[in-house]
């Protein structure tokens, strides 16, 4: 009886273990003393480094948490893309691909690293609405980021939902989990501290106990609008004893640390690559090690932008900056995961005030260079429109529940039929069409949205409008941005009305369901074209795929969208990853906006 009952018990004690990876993992207690942060009732020195497990590919999630290690740190900050794994409204995805976040929340407890958990609702990080749903936006007085019943309701769902993964990631319950932040640099947006406070709520009521912290600017305005009673204070950044005073004035009782510590910066279209200074960084983190402040490093490892989920900067009503697809973010890890030289100044900086050894740094991911193959102009947008949606006025592409892509707007001129025509307000980049014949593009940036149309012997002119969605605003206080055109279009003043509206939304699915073969090339003249090509590979790796032959447009390997490109740079060439090629024959879609000219692509094993 007792071999049976033994039996019983180890038979029992491996389903649970099955059954949940956590049971056996010693628990932890993490605290916030007055000044320090405490593990187990000692003093624990955050040194973090954060990335984006939706910005990277899943079978590469170990990899960059290893080098994170490698350089010092003892702790992977990540921030969770609510819009990425709840595209539409109640449906969740937590487990296809690289958005299986529990996943990779014990990857990080396998490498022997902590978590801080950035789960938003709101997160900013250049990422498409700051992280947030875009069907937010179908409702046309929807207010974020405060109590509107509407925006809290879905927020509640997603908190709801996502508490569900991290709960037993806790480290209280043998996870890795130290800390939550609730919402993300909110003092520099907004002022409900209901709002705020509600957030910290809907966790608690959601089973978690570890440790609350915000992150603001190290300013007095912000850190009272953003902070929250009784959570630690996070700067962005704290760089010098200055920015950590202010945090001591507005709360002496809980520790502060430099919740976002620079080691690069982001770079929009038509910039030259960002490459902050590297004596600045290492003069910061050199203070904060000497000092045995917590800090994180936002980001160690930036990742890809894929397909639309690239953001954008708006300072003002007609200031637009969308950010490139890379988020290489000149950090210390490469897009493609290699250490630079400011990782190996920041491992030897960080080794040098830190008692504990460091691993070995791990190999590099295999890189691929692909000889140049050709590409044939295969089709045009045109042949692909759906029926249209009519409309008395032009709707944005949320309206129909599109998240970017393309709209086409399409109606008859009745009076004017020539003339100053203004589009109120085009969102992002439009090509106008006068009679099927291109007449201009108009850019939202800088808000210069006129064309002269010109003078037409056709009875009723047939007017067009393409408009393509570049990435919705993700910071400040124009994040209500709703793409294609937003309001109406005029003509020499006049509101012009019946629309016919077409919805191309450009993602995977719709390209790879083309069939070029029965479609037409238009003459040019139209553009918009396709341009397709095969080439074939005998060895697997990474590569990056040169744009440079190409104008303005979307890159898809194999059905996977790797996001946009843009002649005006400084970004002409895509990331790839090898589990998105395959050995043999590969197919290349070019969408092209500008283009009638074949051009030839090639892989290369740099972004440069």
């Amino acid at each position: 009886m007792k071999s049976r009952a033994g039996f019983i018990v180890v038979a029992i004690t491996l389903l649970s273990t099955i059954l949940n990876p956590l049971n056996g993992q010693k628990k932890n207690m993490f605290a916030l003393g007055k000044e320090d942060f405490l593990l187990n009732g000692k003093p624990f020195q955050i040194i973090s480094g954060e990335i984006h497990p939706a910005r990277i590919p899943a079978e590469y999630w170990r990899h960059r948490i290893q080098m994170i290690k490698a350089m010092g740190c003892n702790t992977v900050a990540a921030y969770i893309f609510w819009n990425y794994h709840e595209e539409k409204p109640g449906v969740f995805d937590f487990k296809s691909g690289n958005k299986n976040i529990a996943e990779f929340i014990r990857i990080c407890q396998q490498e022997g690293m902590w978590v801080l958990l950035r789960p938003g609702p709101y997160v900013c990080a250049e990422w498409d609405f700051g992280g947030m749903p875009t069907y937010l936006l179908k409702i046309p007085d929807i207010k974020i980021r405060c109590m509107d019943n509407r925006y809290m309701k879905a927020v509640t769902r997603y908190i709801n939902r996502l508490a569900k993964e991290v709960l037993p990631l806790q480290c209280v319950n043998g996870g890795p989990i130290l800390m939550v932040q609730a919402e993300n640099e909110y003092g520099s947006y907004g002022n409900d501290r209901q709002y705020m406070e509600e957030i910290r709520k809907l966790w608690i009521r959601n089973g978690i106990t570890v440790p609350f912290y915000t992150a603001d600017g190290p300013t007095p305005y912000m850190l009272e609008a953003g902070s929250l009673t009784g959570a630690a204070i996070g700067l962005d950044s704290g760089g010098d004893e200055k920015d950590f005073e202010q945090a001591r004035k507005h709360n002496p009782n809980v520790p502060a640390f430099s919740s976002e510590t620079y080691p690069g910066w982001l770079t929009h279209w038509d910039e030259k690559w960002a490459r902050p200074d590297t004596n600045n960084l290492k003069k910061e983190v050199e203070f904060l090690l000497m000092n045995k402040k917590s800090f994180n490093f936002y980001v160690i490892h930036g990742g890809t932008n894929f397909g639309f989920t690239a953001g954008a900067n708006a300072f003002s009503p007609t200031a637009y900056q969308p950010d490139i697809t890379s988020y290489d973010y000149d950090a210390p890890i490469t897009e493609n995961g290699e250490p630079t030289p400011k990782y190996f100044m920041l491992r030897n900086l960080i080794a040098k005030y830190t008692s504990h050894s460091l691993p070995d740094i791990p190999k590099p991911v295999k890189m691929i260079s692909i000889p140049s193959f050709e590409l044939k102009r295969t089709d045009a947008i045109w042949n692909h429109l759906a029926v249209p949606v009519i409309s008395p006025q032009p709707k944005p592409m949320e309206a129909y529940n599109q998240n970017q892509g393309l709209i086409l707007y399409k109606t008859k001129l009745i009076g004017h039929k020539s003339g100053k025509l203004k589009i109120w307000e085009p969102h992002d980049y439009a090509l106008v069409y006068l009679d099927g014949k291109f007449i201009d593009t108009v850019y939202r940036d800088g808000g210069k949205w006129e064309v002269d149309l010109p003078k037409t012997e056709s009875k009723e002119p047939v007017l067009e409008i393409l408009v393509e969605g570049m990435g919705h605003i993700n910071f400040a206080q124009f994040m209500i941005d709703r793409k294609g055109i937003t309001d109406r279009v005029t003509l020499n003043g006049m509101t012009l009305m019946n629309w016919q509206t077409y919805l191309i939304p450009m993602d995977g699915k719709f390209v790879t369901g083309l069939r070029p073969e029965i479609g037409k090339p238009n003459n040019g003249s139209k553009l918009c074209n396709f341009f397709t090509g095969v080439f074939s590979l005998t060895e697997m790796g990474d590569t990056y795929f040169d744009m440079s032959g190409y104008s303005k447009g979307i890159l898809y390997v194999n059905g996977h969208n790797l996001g946009r490109f843009w002649s005006v740079g400084p970004q002409q060439r895509l990331y790839c990853p090898a589990s998105w090629l395959k050995p043999g024959k590969n197919k290349v879609i070019v969408f092209d906006l500008q283009q009638v000219e074949e051009a030839q692509v090639s892989g290369y094993k740099s972004i440069l």
